[in-house]
Parts: structure tokens; sequence; C-alpha cells
């Protein structure tokens, strides 16, 4: 493997284990995903419903990121991923069982959503931390982060497609029934890993301390604040675009599930070539990823604009090929910027603050978008959310190359947070 620099980080024996079970999950993911949206929509033709059913899934992720963080950092990362597989697994099953009995209502597909929403904001900071643990090498480090994504939207590319000839031919709980076999892959992988011992460490605070430690250190650290801000930006403006690729499929191309899941795969498609693109890079300055970011966030806003108003599918198919290259190399960038920078000892809350800014703004993002599209169309929306990543650059951009990427300051910051806490202690 080490011969081909794309997959250097399979070398780590527990990563492989992990990107191959996870690679399987996702398919049955994204196959969920995709029928959650489409019985959403086949039930009630409704744009704002669309919207409200990614809101339900993503918004407890915007509440509850933070606390997941802290216990991320507080308890095994191995653990608290495990634990968050079997619910997600449960969510899965419970959800099969709903559709199958075909007695349900669009609002308890959006109840058993928000149980998702409330699992993955302890699952993500989890996993995408506990991926420094499985990295022997920590040169390989953003490879995996890179891999990582192109596992995402490999997934992205196969389950959707997968889902439309499902939710076409055998129904939607189907989908959902193999959503739930394919964690199975996860969990076995996990089970498999050799890892070193957990020590738990001793603990002079309680939670809200330690999340106020987290906090201090994204303020002071304005190196990797920044790319957090301008993501969530782009969650909320942008990157929700996808909510309405139904009507897109429907109405616009007069095509049916089949069609909703060709379009998600030429996303997908354009997404893992991002991935990969990022994944063939070694090394590198912090400078050549800030520009990295910069212009794979200028191609995203291009290609929605070119996406928009496109009737013919094959040049649609373009674009949509370049959104989802320019998406995922932004949000891939991002997260590799802060996993290469931030100290140890607080990864877990930082990536809290990433993952409230990707999953957390993204159901209001969604909410928004459904709500506009019904005054002003869908393709109006989508060109003035590629017009709006355009103005995010422009607004960012000088602030983020002013600042600092600040790796070793956590001792002082730290050392000032737990300082404070004293003083409030022996006040009270």
């Amino acid at each position: 493997m080490s011969k081909f620099p794309v997959f250097r980080a399979l070398q780590s024996r527990n990563y492989r284990l992990y990107f191959y079970g996870q690679s399987v999950s996702l398919i049955g993911t994204w196959m969920q995903r995709t029928a959650v949206s489409w019985v959403v929509y086949t039930l009630t033709q409704s744009p704002f419903m669309l919207g409200l059913s990614l809101f339900a899934t993503q918004f407890p992720s915007f509440i509850l990121s933070t606390l997941g963080g802290v216990v991320s950092d507080r308890y095994w990362k191995w653990r608290v991923l495990l634990i968050t597989q079997v619910a997600s697994l449960v969510q899965s099953v419970l959800m099969m069982i709903l559709v199958w009995s075909d007695h349900y209502s669009v609002w308890a597909i959006l109840g058993l959503g928000v149980v998702l929403g409330c699992i993955n904001a302890f699952d993500v900071p989890a996993r995408q931390s506990l991926v420094y643990d499985m990295i022997e090498d920590k040169e390989n480090l953003s490879n995996a982060l890179a891999l990582n994504s192109s596992m995402v939207n490999l997934a992205r590319l196969i389950g959707p497609a997968v889902a439309g000839v499902v939710l076409h031919k055998l129904g939607a709980h189907i989908c959902f029934l193999l959503n739930s076999v394919s964690f199975l892959a996860v969990i076995g992988s996990l089970l498999q890993m050799k890892l070193p011992p957990y020590v738990k460490t001793l603990r002079k605070k309680n939670a809200i301390g330690e999340w106020r430690e987290g906090l201090v250190y994204l303020r002071n650290t304005p190196g990797i604040a920044m790319p957090i801000l301008m993501l969530a930006a782009m969650s909320l403006l942008v990157i929700p675009y996808s909510t309405l690729m139904p009507i897109y499929a429907k109405v616009i191309f007069h095509g049916n599930a089949s069609t909703f899941g060709l379009i998600d795969s030429f996303i997908g498609m354009g997404a893992i070539s991002g991935a990969l693109f990022l994944a063939t890079r070694v090394g590198g300055t912090n400078e050549s990823r800030k520009r990295i970011l910069r212009n794979n966030t200028l191609i995203f806003g291009f290609g929605l604009i070119g996406f928009s108003y496109m009737t013919s599918f094959p040049i649609a198919m373009v674009f949509a090929i370049i959104s989802g290259f320019g998406m995922m190399a932004q949000t891939t960038m991002t997260n590799t910027i802060i996993q290469t920078s931030v100290a140890p000892e607080m990864r877990g809350r930082v990536i809290s603050y990433f993952a409230m800014s990707y999953f957390g703004m993204m159901p209001v993002g969604s909410l928004l978008v459904g709500t506009v599209s019904q005054y002003i169309s869908a393709p109006m929306t989508i060109l003035f959310e590629g017009i709006a990543a355009l103005v995010i650059v422009a607004v960012f951009w000088k602030s983020y190359l002013n600042a600092k990427n600040v790796v070793n300051a956590t001792e002082s910051q730290v050392s000032e947070v737990r300082e404070a806490e004293v003083n409030r202690t022996r006040v009270a």
C-alpha cells in the first residue's frame, strides 16, 4: 500500500479496519437519507417539508455537538463510538418497522430523524477524533482525513443510485433494512481493533469547565476559528442546495426516484474526485491549505451558478460534478486544517465546533432553502446559493489570511481557564 501515496494511511491496521467497515456502513446511511427525502416529498409534495426533514435530523447536532465533544475528550472515544453505532442501528430498525407497517405519518419519520440527530451529535466528535489514534504515523493524518471524505462520497455515489432502484422496485422499507444490516460492518471493525489500553485521566473539573476550556482555546486560536466560521456560513447558505434535488428530479427533469438517485450520484462523483485530489497531496504548508480552501469554495460557487438554470440533464450533471468537487474539497480541507493544527487534548472539543458548523448549521439552511424556494423557485434559490459562496470567500478571506494557526498555545490558554475555574470555586 505504501507504493500508492493516495492510500498510505491504510498502512495502519486499525484505520484500515475502520475504513473498510465504515465504507459499507455509509452506503447504507446514504440509502436511508435518500429514502427519507423521497418518502417525505412523496407524502407532502412540499419543498418546505423536505427542508424540515433535514432540519429534524441535523439540528440536534447544533444543540448537542459541543456536549458530544466534551464526552469525546472525557471518555474513551472507541467506546463512545461503539455505543453510537449500536444506537444508530436501532434507529434504522425502528424506521424500517415504521415504514414497513404502512401506518406512518411524516411526523413519525421526523421524530425518528430527531433521534438520529441526537446520536450523531455524540458520534461525529468521537469518530473524527478517534482517527488520530488509529493512525500510527501521524504524517499520514491528512491523507486519512482525505480518505475519510473519499469514503463518504464513494458511499454517496453508490448509496443514492442503489436507493433509487430499491425505492422503485422494492420500497423504502428495504432501504432502511439494508442500512440496519450495514451497521454490523462498522461495529465488527471496531471490535477487531487493537488500540492501546485506555488510561482514565484525572478530571479536576466538571463538563461545563471543560467546555469553557474548549471555547477559550478556539477564541484564542484564530487560525482554527476562522475556517470553522467560514464553514458555518457555507453550511447555512450554500451546502443545503441538495435539499432541492427531488424537485429537480421530478419537476425540472421530469423523472422519478431513479432520476433523483442519479443526480445525487453525480454530485457524489464530483465529491469523491475532490477528496481523492486532496488525498494525493503529500504534506503541504498551512498557506497552501488556505489557497486550496479558497479555490475550491470558488469552484463550488461557480458550479452551483451553472447548475441552477440548466435544463439539459447531461450538461446539468457536469455542473453537479463540479459542485460536488468544490463542496467536498472545501469541507475536507477545513477538517484537515483543524486536525493538523489542534492540540491533542482539545481535539474532541474543537471537532465538536466543526461538527456544529457543518452538521448543525445545515438543517437551519435546509429549512431556509426549502422556505425560500417556495417563493422564488428552486433554480433561483440555487443561483443565489452559488453567489453566496463567492460572497463568503470575499468576506472571510482577508481576515483568514491574517489569522495565525497557534498550535502550541494550548498550555497557556488552558492554564488561564483552569486558574479562572479555581478562582470561581474559591469564590463559591
